[in-house]
């Protein structure tokens, strides 16, 4: 069966683009900056951009100047949703806990537990404070599912994990994982939210309903 041939208009046609194709044009705009970023980097301010933005978004936003205050807020939050099943994995966020005398928490490792629980504690990787966005990974020990399943998620945070844009956070994690990146690397903006159904705003579809951000005014500790 012999390939079926071009028509002459058809044919024509890729005869200029074949040809235009070897003609080099020269770029226009040879200096032009593709690496800077458009948006201002300001570093000043970066907590209150980020609760701004998260807010916006329908996020809990909850600053604490020191561990004390966040317990403080913690046990206020706890009184006022009156949650009885709450699930953290972090060790570190366990410590805190501890220390300040939490005792709601449960750090048992099962599916069942976490599909009823009333709420899931992570920490996060970075926040980022132009878009109010959490960055998560799967090297958490939190792994891929308390931030998801749990119908309210609450976040951990302090003050040296605030990045101004999407793109430092990026970078940051290049700088933390410079062998090999995580296997999943997630950017929560907001409570989980669709509006794929009859076009109406559904909140709490895929993940949780409601997300709480503690920033504690202090540095993360990596040891």
């Amino acid at each position: 069966m012999q390939p079926l041939k071009a028509s002459g208009s058809k044919e024509k046609i890729l005869k200029r683009i074949r040809k235009a194709l070897d003609v080099k044009v020269p770029q226009p705009f040879a200096n032009i900056d593709n690496q800077t970023s458009v948006y201002t980097n300001d570093h000043h301010g970066l907590e209150m951009q980020f609760a701004k933005a998260f807010t916006e978004l329908g996020g809990n936003f909850i600053y604490c100047e020191d561990a004390s205050e966040f317990a403080q807020n913690f046990n206020t939050l706890l009184a006022e949703k009156n949650w009885n099943s709450i699930i953290c994995w972090d060790k570190k966020l366990l410590e805190l806990f501890a220390q300040k005398n939490i005792s709601q928490i449960t750090s048992f490792r099962d599916t069942a537990t976490v599909d009823v629980c009333d709420a899931g504690i992570t920490g996060c990787e970075f926040l980022v404070a132009r878009t109010g966005t959490i960055t998560l990974s799967s090297k958490q020990e939190s792994g891929r599912t308390l931030s998801i399943f749990p119908p309210v998620h609450v976040v951990i945070a302090f003050t040296n994990q605030v990045v101004n844009d999407l793109k430092d956070a990026i970078s940051e994690m290049k700088q933390k994982f410079p062998e090999r990146l995580p296997s999943l690397m997630n950017f929560a903006t907001g409570p989980s939210r669709t509006a794929d159904i009859e076009k109406t705003l559904v909140v709490g579809v895929h993940g949780p309903r409601e997300v709480f951000v503690f920033l504690i005014d202090e540095m993360m500790s990596d040891n």
